[in-house]
Order: structure tokens, then sequence, then C-alpha cells
């Protein structure tokens, strides 16, 4: 095996001089002048954006063709008396969990679309839904069939793609039964 040797730029060295006598100056040595110091110190320590605006990227969760976000005022007739069985899936644009999943949602929205309807709503934006429907942690997933919510439907909190594919199949096998 071949040797490697790297070489390395010089390293400021700084000596103290311990003395018992506090009345003695103590001679430090240090490679750096002050203003090199300071030049070090401000270039460490200067914010790296100078738009500030700009910095913090606006994060929200934005539905695709497969998953429709609609409101208080639009939920009786898009959930309550839909035809198939729907799928609300309660989120807010602050919740990372919440974009977590969207890609998720948008796929079973698309793949199930003959089947389920999915849909979004915003938490923030529907307070008397949030209430309604006791929405204590986010993403919060419901399914509704024949305008009832379905017992043991209710399922809280991030979950993969796949695992979201079990939740819907076994809601809708339940379902289909009764």
């Amino acid at each position: 095996m071949d040797a490697v040797t790297l070489s390395l730029p010089p390293v400021p060295v700084r000596t103290v001089c311990a003395s018992a006598s506090t009345s003695s100056s103590v001679p430090i040595t240090n490679s750096w002048s002050v203003t090199a110091r300071q030049r070090l110190w401000s270039q460490r320590t200067r914010p790296r954006f100078r738009n500030y605006s700009s910095a913090v990227p606006q994060l929200t969760v934005t539905c695709g063709a497969g998953v429709v976000e609609i409101n208080e005022t639009q939920f009786k007739e898009t959930v309550l008396k839909a035809n198939l069985p729907v799928l609300v899936e309660f989120v807010a644009t602050w919740c990372g969990p919440c974009r977590l999943i969207s890609p998720a949602m948008e796929a079973l929205a698309k793949e199930y679309e003959d089947r389920l309807t999915v849909v979004k709503i915003d938490h923030d934006a529907n307070p008397r839904l949030i209430e309604e429907y006791k929405v204590y942690g986010l993403p919060t997933l419901l399914l509704f069939k024949n305008g009832q919510e379905v017992p043991e439907s209710r399922r809280e909190g991030a979950i993969t793609k796949s695992k979201l594919k079990v939740y819907v199949d076994d809601l809708l096998k339940s379902t289909s039964v009764s």
C-alpha cells in the first residue's frame, strides 16, 4: 500500500506562558494580526443570504390533478353526498408530515380514481370542520361512505405510500361488505 502525504497549511500557534505572579506581563505570541482575526470573525458571522425574503422558502401543500382541495362550504356536497367513498385528508401548510405524504396522496388519488375520491381540507381555514370531526393531529385521514365517517378509519400522522395503499385497501374491503 502506498503512503499518502498530505500537506496542510500552517496552523496559527498561540503560546501562553503561565506565571504565578499576576503583576508580571505574560507574553502571548500569535501569528495572526488583530485585523486578520477580526476579518475572519466577520466572515464567520456574516449572514450568507443578502435578500432575507428569498432566503426562507415558502412551503405549501399543493394539490395535483388527483387530489381536490375543498373548504367547509363544499364539504357537504363533495364528501357527504358523494357516490364513491371519500378519503379526507386534513392538512396545514406549516405541517412537515403533511408535505411529506403529499406525493403519496397524489399517487393514491390517481391510482384509485375509479373507486375513491381524495380531498384535502386546510386545517387553519376550516375551524368548524376541525372541531366537528375532532382533528387533533396532522395530517389526519378519515374515510367517508354514504355521508358517514367509516368507523376505525381515522389515521393521524405521516404514512408511507405502501402502508397508505394497505390502509385504503383494507378500508375499501370492509366498506364494500356492509
